[in-house]
């Protein structure tokens, strides 16, 4: 999407469900991500779409959501989680939650199934001296306020997605528990349908 401003994410990785982590996903939300995956559903599976949130974000911008540990880390043969994990730090499933699924209407060349996480500001460690490096993916990296976002040039997805996230920080001040809906946006009968679920 040249020229838009997006979500860092990507695909999901083999190696993302073989990572260790600080802490793991809530019990609620492997519950809510295995309920979208029909006949392939697997916990290992369901850690892996929260990793590979994790591991996209620090390749695009720099940012670990993650804790510092003391354990030895044998380093994976996976040079974006070696980068990772080569500063003592294990990523924080536990400080993600599961709200929202956007799935691309039929009839696109390509076609995404996207899962959405989100985790408050200050679970980010050190956020203002961590050095932010940039992959080179995205081209304008910035933090901005959800009034903000009007002026961007953001896709209908994107901004209904925003519109969630801010509904759901509104309603929960200062903890996300992993009781939160997951809002799905999918097409059926030529028509957008956003569901609670």
């Amino acid at each position: 999407m040249p020229g838009k401003y997006v979500f860092p994410g990507g695909r999901t990785d083999p190696a993302d469900k073989n990572i260790i982590s600080a802490s793991e996903l809530p019990a609620q939300d492997i519950k809510k991500l295995l309920a979208g995956m029909g006949s392939k559903a697997s916990v290992g599976r369901a850690r892996a779409l929260g990793l590979s949130a994790i591991r996209e974000t620090f390749e695009e911008t720099g940012l670990r959501v993650a804790r510092t540990t003391s354990k030895n880390i044998i380093l994976p043969n996976h040079e974006d989680w070696c980068s990772f994990l080569r500063e003592g730090m294990l990523p924080a499933l536990g400080d993600l939650r599961y709200f929202a699924r956007a799935i691309t209407p039929p009839g696109h060349i390509r076609r995404f199934d996207t899962r959405f996480f989100i985790a408050f500001r200050d679970q980010v460690p050190d956020l203002e001296t961590q050095k932010i490096v940039p992959s080179g993916e995205l081209e304008d990296l910035n933090w901005v306020t959800m009034d903000e976002l009007k002026r961007l040039d953001l896709a209908r997805i994107t901004q209904a997605i925003f519109r969630e996230a801010k509904a759901l920080l509104s309603d929960y001040k200062a903890e996300l528990p992993a009781t939160i809906p997951v809002i799905e946006f999918t097409m059926r009968h030529r028509h957008y349908v956003r569901e609670v679920i």
